[in-house]
């Protein structure tokens, strides 16, 4: 078993304001998808308010949905993302989402099961933006595996916050 945990951002800019007609649909299937993410294998935490979605929090902007979570490996998430009723919310997200041009998602390893912050998730994407896909910061396309042992023993006491953002 990995001393680590793969964690998940990804960024949407909004059409319209949540509360709008637009999005309605995509709000109402909100319970239903994070439930199914939930119970999906490999699935261990994902960013949530006391309202039980994560619509609340802005860190990129009022028009941008974030969405942020934790799972035992790529393979978890990939079929939880790719391969449940997930993939019919993705089919949809040009009618709740503008296309963004820069990097929107990323995904990297977390010691243990250490939750991320919004701020350490805002840094890996940033990243990502400038470096592209490394151990640090990488995508489904472009995946790292998860860090080795020794590796692992070499970091210990450090934490994943970068010193330059």
């Amino acid at each position: 078993m990995s001393n680590y945990a793969l964690a998940q951002l990804n960024i949407a800019r909004m059409r319209e304001p949540i509360d709008s007609p637009t999005l309605a649909d995509f709000v109402a299937n909100l319970e239903r998808i994070n439930a199914l993410a939930a119970q999906s294998p490999g699935y261990i935490w994902r960013l949530q308010s006391d309202a039980g979605d994560a619509t609340a929090f802005r860190p990129f902007g009022d028009d941008m949905l974030v969405n942020m979570s934790l799972w035992k490996d790529i393979e978890s998430l990939h079929n939880y993302v790719y391969k449940s009723a997930h993939i019919e919310i993705m089919r949809r997200r040009k009618e709740w989402f503008k296309q963004i041009r820069e990097v929107y998602s990323v995904l990297w390893w977390t010691p243990g099961v250490v939750i991320p912050t919004l701020d350490q998730a805002r840094a890996k994407l940033a990243l990502l933006q400038r470096r592209g896909p490394t151990a640090e910061a990488f995508t489904f396309k472009q995946p790292f595996a998860v860090p080795s042992e020794v590796e692992s023993s070499q970091l210990a006491g450090f934490d994943d916050t970068c010193p330059a953002t």
